[in-house]
């Protein structure tokens, strides 16, 4: 596959994978681009640079949308949609659009990491938030003082695979009522005492922003409808963060993917693209990011 060079724009935010990403999606002239979770446009301005072609940016973080109208809002051939993926999904299924070109980038933005007022962060104090759409009503705050053990064991164990889910669980019910960021954190702290690389907070706090978010559930309802919004000799890149989003996909595509000749799709690298160790330098939360790229099959 060739690498496709990209420019040095200063004062631009840089998203993670930007090279691998183009060089996937092999954007040609006149294609059109669905981005799924095109946050602050640092992949959809790379592949309209080079197609100058139609294309659909979604996100359901108002804070983006404003961000992505101030970049594209003037271009007739760019439509934003403030919604999540998987509406967005069933939206453009229902209207038979199709695409030359799917992105979902499945993280976290550094914005919303970098902002403690959203809650994302265990290291900064904020409210229990974690919504990536304001609008939404199950904050981290319901999910932290209102779930009974049980649901708190769930979430832990099935979308932080915690090895501590139970005692984490007690733990938390004992601490309520929690009222931010770093009261939850704390009690992570005291689960895992001693010195650890990775905050000992870090899988607590990613089972609950899945929970908050239906990330999972989003994320499987929406794969079978990408198979539709693709057009025949598309390709579609996917960006996850952690073994449970890549889990997913890979079992999707492993049942369409194949050398038998009636096979939907083809895979475009047979393992999963990571950072370079020059993106790690500039980028360390790129660490866990991989790609998974398939082509549909004319």
């Amino acid at each position: 596959m060739s690498q496709t060079k990209i420019k040095n724009k200063t004062n631009q935010h840089v998203p993670v994978l930007l090279r691998e990403v183009i060089d996937s999606l092999s954007p040609n002239l006149g294609e059109s681009y669905l981005d799924l979770t095109a946050g602050y446009g640092g992949h959809a301005r790379e592949v309209l640079d080079i197609t100058q072609g139609r294309a659909t940016l979604v996100d359901r973080d108002e804070n983006a949308i404003q961000n992505l109208r101030a970049i594209f809002g003037d271009s007739p051939a760019v439509t934003l949609l403030h919604q999540s993926f998987l509406h967005a999904c069933e939206m453009l299924a229902a209207e038979n659009k199709q695409y030359d070109m799917i992105l979902a980038d499945l993280g976290v933005s550094s914005p919303h990491l970098d902002n403690a007022e959203r809650g994302f962060s265990l290291k900064n104090e904020g409210p229990l938030d974690m919504r990536m759409d304001s609008s939404q009503e199950l904050t981290a705050e319901t999910v932290v003082n209102s779930y009974d053990e049980q649901s708190l064991i769930r979430v832990l164990r099935e979308y932080g695979e915690e090895p501590k889910a139970k005692t984490m669980a007690k733990s938390i019910i004992a601490a309520r009522p929690i009222q931010s960021t770093t009261e939850l954190a704390a009690v992570a702290k005291k689960v895992w005492p001693g010195y650890s690389k990775v905050h000992p907070a870090t899988r607590l706090f990613q089972a609950v922003r899945i929970e908050v978010n239906d990330e999972l559930g989003q994320l499987e309802r929406a794969l079978p409808l990408l198979k539709k919004l693709l057009a025949p000799g598309g390709r579609v890149v996917i960006i996850t963060f952690h073994s449970l989003e890549d889990r997913i996909v890979k079992r999707f595509f492993k049942q369409l993917v194949g050398d038998r000749y009636d096979a939907e799709f083809e895979e475009l690298n047979k393992r999963p693209i990571t950072a370079s160790a020059d993106e790690l330098d500039i980028n360390p939360r790129s660490r866990s990011a991989k790609i998974r790229a398939y082509r549909k099959r004319k």
